[in-house]
């Protein structure tokens, strides 16, 4: 989102545009994780407009449909025109349960105590 609005502002907007139309596969990870504002949320919406039925989008969000309009400023028209191309034709995978990041650090973490309860030497 930083990227976009730099190239607003740098007047470089079209170009990032017309890159991120023709990038085969785009991943917009961790959706909702900082909300934008409307600028931000009209610039991603056009983005994912002109990628509609083009090119394949993933998007992950942590947040269920019916908090996305906290996404984009409060915005419900806007929330529902972007999800409606984006579930149109989309597979949407829901997961539960603990955090595969979390679960992939606990596997790879040492047995015994954490380094915190380690004995000190004096």
């Amino acid at each position: 989102m930083r990227t976009l609005l730099e190239a607003r502002d740098a007047r470089e907007l079209s170009r990032l545009q017309r890159r991120l139309e023709r990038v085969e596969l785009l991943i917009l990870d961790e959706l909702g994780f900082i909300p934008f504002d409307r600028a931000g949320g009209e610039l991603l919406f056009n983005v994912l407009t002109a990628r509609y039925e083009r090119r394949a989008t993933i998007v992950t969000s942590n947040l269920a449909f019916s908090e996305w309009p906290q996404i984009f400023a409060g915005d419900e028209k806007l929330t529902t025109a972007l999800l409606d191309r984006l579930a149109e034709r989309a597979t949407i995978v829901t997961t539960r349960g603990r955090s595969f990041r979390l679960r992939r650090r606990q596997r790879a973490a040492p047995p015994g105590p954490p380094a915190d309860d380690a004995p000190r030497a004096s």
